[in-house]
C-alpha cells in the first residue's frame, strides 16, 4: 500500500491529504455561506480530488523509482570501477571517468559513469561523485535515467547526499527535477527541503519540499503544492 500526503502552507485551505481520503473545512458552517456558494465550493473540491487521484499514483511511483535509482550509486565502490587515471590531490584520491556496467538478475543491462570520483584518504568511506549519468532498468520495458551534478556517498553510514540539482527521466515520459535530496538508504527514507517538479503524460505536480519514508510507500509533499492535469487525462480516467 502506498500513501501520499499533501500539506499546504499555513494560510492554505487544505490540511494533510491522503490519496483516498480528503478532509475539508465544513463549507456549511455558521459562516453565512449560501447553498449556491457551498455547492460551487464542493464542486471545486471534488474536481481537485479527481485530479489528485489521477496524478498522485504516478507521482508515488516516480518517488519510489527515484529512491531506487539514486540508491544505485552504492555500486560505485572502488574495486568495481573501471578507471582511466587516478591521482592524489588535496588529500583525496581523484579517479577520472569512473564507470561501471553490467546486467541485473533479469539480464537487463545497466550502466553508470561520472566525470570524477573523489575518495577522502583520511576517511575512505566518503566518496564524492561529479557529473553523474546512470541508466538502470526498472522492469523489462521501463528504464530510468539519472543525471546529477554531484553526490556524496558515505559507505559507513550508507547515506547519499545529492547536494546539487539532478533529474530522473524514464522512457515512459515521466520526469522528476530535484534541487537536492538526502537519502538514508538503510532506513528507506529520502528528504528534500527544496522545490521539486514531477511531470508526466497528462499532468504534473510541484511542491516546495518532499519527505519519503518506508522506501517510497509513504510520500509527503509540502508547501504550495500545485497539481495540474490535462482534461484528456480526466476524461480517460472517467471512462
Amino acid at each position: 500500500m502506498r500513501i501520499l500526503q499533501i500539506s499546504q502552507e499555513p494560510n492554505g485551505t487544505d490540511g494533510p491529504l491522503m490519496l483516498n481520503q480528503a478532509r475539508y473545512p465544513d463549507i456549511l458552517a455558521d459562516s453565512g455561506t449560501s447553498p449556491a456558494d457551498a455547492y460551487a465550493s464542493a464542486a471545486r473540491h471534488s474536481a481537485r480530488v479527481k485530479r489528485l487521484k489521477i496524478v498522485l499514483p504516478f507521482a508515488a511511483g516516480v518517488i519510489a523509482l527515484v529512491f531506487a535509482a539514486i540508491s544505485f550509486v552504492r555500486a560505485f565502490l572502488p574495486e568495481d570501477l573501471q578507471l582511466e587515471t587516478a591521482t592524489i590531490e588535496n588529500g583525496k584520491i581523484v579517479m577520472q571517468n569512473p564507470a561501471i556496467s553490467g546486467r541485473n538478475r533479469q539480464d537487463i543491462s545497466y550502466s553508470m559513469k561520472a566525470q570524477r570520483a573523489l575518495q577522502d584518504i583520511a576517511n575512505p568511506d566518503i566518496i564524492t561523485l561529479e557529473q553523474i549519468h546512470a541508466e538502470m532498468p526498472v522492469n523489462d520495458t521501463l528504464v530510468a535515467t539519472v543525471d546529477a551534478t554531484s553526490g556524496i556517498y558515505d559507505r559507513g553510514a550508507n547515506t547519499l547526499d545529492m547536494n546539487a540539482p539532478f533529474t530522473i527521466s524514464m522512457n515512459n515520459g515521466v520526469n522528476a527535477d530535484f534541487q537536492s535530496a538526502y537519502l538514508d538508504i538503510d532506513a528507506g527514507e529520502m528528504e528534500t527541503k527544496h522545490p521539486i517538479a514531477i511531470s508526466m503524460n497528462g499532468g504534473s505536480i510541484i511542491a516546495q519540499s518532499l519527505r519519503m519514508t518506508d522506501k517510497g510507500r509513504i510520500v509527503t509533499f509540502e508547501g504550495m503544492v500545485r497539481v495540474n492535469v490535462e482534461p484528456s487525462a480526466i476524461r480517460k480516467n472517467a471512462k
